[in-house]
């Protein structure tokens, strides 16, 4: 990802969070079979040590990529956060030189590591409870996996396999006007929120 340095973020506590406020991620593989990306939900675990952690998902098990990450395959995880068209008509500037463009701004983090297979019940009804547990913290009355049958889960368990990615690199884009005036940044923080998209209304309170 091309990271022009006005809109890198380094911060790893801050990509850490981005990771956990937009999980659902995009698990990309490119090997001699070819280039494959597959849409999944995404657990961040920390390294208490100073390393860049862990990411957990799961896979099923009908899906043939995962034999493509046996031999520990290294794979690239995309993640989005909120994104806005900024038209030119938003800077305060249009009226006073002409010289604007459309732009788009946005939020991504790309994670680069090595994954590793795991085939164990045990290890995914843990990943599944984590998982569901961090997406139901939200909720006026979280839904957790023990309320589900326990013979229904375990079949269900039986049917997907789990993919634990160690955290080579982070690179985080925040592309929010930065590289603007400030009466243009304020002018499309106004705009953006009066637009009241949820998308808009978040890239706005990402203008400083």
């Amino acid at each position: 990802m091309y990271v022009p340095s006005q809109f890198q973020e380094d911060d790893l506590e801050t990509l850490q969070q981005y990771i956990r406020d937009y999980g659902f991620g995009l698990l990309i593989v490119a090997d001699g079979e070819g280039i494959e990306a597959n849409h999944v939900p995404f657990y961040l675990s920390s390294d208490e040590d100073g390393g860049l952690g862990t990411l957990q998902c799961h896979l099923a098990r009908g899906n043939p990529v995962w034999r493509r990450l046996q031999g520990g395959a290294r794979v690239l995880a995309v993640f989005q956060g909120p994104d806005a068209y900024i038209s030119p008509s938003l800077y305060a500037t249009k009226a006073e030189t002409g010289r604007v463009v459309p732009t788009w701004n946005y939020l991504a983090v790309h994670v680069e590591g090595r994954a590793r297979v795991i085939d164990d019940a045990g290890w995914l009804a843990a990943h599944l409870h984590r998982l569901t547990d961090q997406q139901e913290r939200v909720m006026s009355a979280p839904w957790s996996v023990d309320d589900a049958p326990e013979d229904f889960t375990d079949r269900l368990i039986a049917a997907i396999v789990g993919v634990e990615i160690t955290i080579e690199s982070l690179t985080g884009k925040v592309k929010a006007s930065q590289n603007q005036p400030e009466k243009n940044r304020e002018s499309v923080k106004a705009g953006l929120e009066a637009a009241g998209g949820e998308s808009q209304r978040a890239m706005a309170m990402l203008i400083r």
